[in-house]
């Protein structure tokens, strides 16, 4: 059976393995509140799908770009309040320059699930997962003020930025289509920039020990 026409539970289960072995065997994803959205539909089996399509995938490209996606989601919703908030000038900047590398990621990241036939349901909606900036973070974030959000921001875009590298280099070593261990690739070069500029923020060493 392809991995994308599994049923919805053993599909959230794929996802939970990937993120599991991505993450060095850590919980790859546990209930913060509801369980994930089960409304996907399976697409269509019949012999006419294109061998490009959905049947080119494998359950890691797919784990990997259902993953991929609220994680950058998230992850822009916390550089929009960095980039307006941020105490430090430098750690602005960095919010509005990374939420646009972010944001064009996105575009590329949902362009992928539409040629693999996915809909864009989140299936990690209420979930509490290494790298997720959350609903709980995103609270966190709006009650602080100064230094002490600056180092709660920095803090959580180095962990989203260095798991989202490992599961994206998990889709590089594991993944089924060309397309999408291109652009795994293309986010993990990307994060590597990124994480080496947060480091030299200023208030970064203190943040992040």
């Amino acid at each position: 059976m392809n991995p994308i026409d599994l049923p919805p539970l053993h599909r959230a289960a794929v996802l939970v393995l990937l993120g599991a072995l991505a993450l060095g065997g850590a919980a790859g994803c546990s209930p913060a509140a509801e369980s994930a959205p089960r409304t996907a539909q399976a697409p269509d089996s019949s012999p006419t799908r294109t061998p490009t399509a959905t049947s080119a995938s494998t359950a890691t490209d797919v784990g990997w770009v259902q993953l991929m996606t609220p994680m950058n989601q998230q992850a822009v919703k916390l550089l929009t309040l960095a980039a307006e908030r941020a105490a430090e000038p430098r750690v602005r900047d960095f919010a509005v320059r990374l939420r646009t590398g972010q944001e064009a990621e996105l575009v590329r990241l949902r362009s992928l699930l539409t040629r693999m036939g996915l809909p864009a349901t989140d299936v990690h909606a209420g979930h509490d997962m290494p790298g997720m900036v959350t609903v709980r973070d995103l609270e966190a974030a709006r009650a602080a003020e100064g230094s002490a959000f600056d180092r709660l921001v920095l803090t959580q875009i180095r962990d989203h930025l260095r798991q989202s590298a490992q599961v994206s280099r998990s889709e590089i070593t594991s993944g089924g289509r060309a397309d999408a261990r291109e652009l795994a690739a293309a986010l993990v070069t990307a994060r590597e920039t990124s994480l080496a500029e947060l480091e030299r923020l200023p208030g970064a060493v203190r943040a992040l020990g």
